[in-house]
């Protein structure tokens, strides 16, 4: 699913948040199908984090000299042999000390890494008008400085999510777009502070297909048409909830996406996070 064919749809405009959205519930109601009681972590990479990278959670790379960058983990560890793509093991070395927080830049021998946004500058980005349009910039940064933060498949688009380590940071890229939207008042999807391109993907083609609010999203669309990647996973569409019946349809669209508790559907998403209280806000008119 987060692979090179689907990345213009997923990344690089403005339904880069909602897509991401899509693809870290999809992974948590599919667990939830299994045992209700699963919510998915998230990583606060803007903090140190030597409990995260240790070999009894998410696995720490081999003290010897000269090993290969395969992560360790304790015997009978659940990630132990850990096989995606047919590879076996988590390749991942960090590119800083994780026992401190990675805001500011690294200098390597190659060049040098961003340092990754802190979570107050974060919000910060959407400006005094609190505009999604601005604040989708997080892309960049801290999203894309975490990702480049390690050597291994998590610093490039087409490989990332064969690290667990994926989910954990794109959880929190969806924490911090969730916090900031509680935060400003900006669940309404029919508010351009909400977020910033309406209607649907044109017939012509004009601008990439999958950020408007109308479009619908791959995969779950089981769209094969052009410029839809060519082939779609072999799985039915949005996995249903235990606790929501939102978006209500295998095939969601962006739209979906921006109410997440329900503000104004009245149907939520059936999510939340430990920092964002399930609050009705005070629903106006937008002009």
């Amino acid at each position: 699913m987060h692979v090179r064919e689907s990345s213009l749809e997923a990344h690089g405009a403005a339904g880069f948040l909602p897509w991401h959205r899509a693809y870290v519930l999809d992974l948590e109601r599919s667990l939830q199908a299994i045992d209700p009681t699963v919510a998915l972590p998230y990583w606060r990479f803007d903090e140190a984090a030597p409990s995260i990278f240790a070999a009894e959670f998410l696995g720490s790379p081999s003290s010897e000299p000269g090993a290969p960058d395969i992560v360790v983990f304790p015997p009978g560890h659940p990630l132990e042999f850990w096989t995606t793509d047919g590879m076996i093991g988590i390749s991942r070395r960090p590119r800083w000390d994780t026992t401190q927080p990675p805001t500011t830049p690294a200098t390597l021998p190659g060049g040098s890494i961003p340092a990754v946004l802190s979570e107050q500058d974060t919000f910060a980005l959407g400006g005094a008008g609190a505009l999604y349009a601005a604040f989708r910039q997080m892309e960049a940064s801290p999203h894309g400085a975490a990702h480049v933060r390690f050597d291994g498949p998590i610093n490039s688009v087409p490989t990332a999510a064969r690290d667990p380590l994926f989910f954990l940071l794109h959880t929190n890229v969806d924490r911090l777009w969730a916090r900031w939207q509680w935060l400003n008042r900006r669940s309404n999807a029919d508010d351009p502070s909400s977020y910033s391109v309406f209607g649907s993907t044109r017939p012509d083609g004009g601008g990439n297909i999958g950020h408007r609010l109308g479009d619908t999203m791959w995969p779950w669309n089981q769209d094969r048409n052009p410029p839809r990647p060519s082939f779609v996973p072999p799985r039915p569409g949005f996995p249903p909830s235990p606790f929501a019946t939102m978006p209500g349809t295998p095939s969601p669209r962006v739209g979906d996406m921006i109410d997440f508790h329900g503000i104004y559907s009245g149907r939520s998403l059936g999510f939340s996070y430990d920092d964002v209280p399930f609050e009705l806000e005070t629903v106006e008119a937008v002009a």
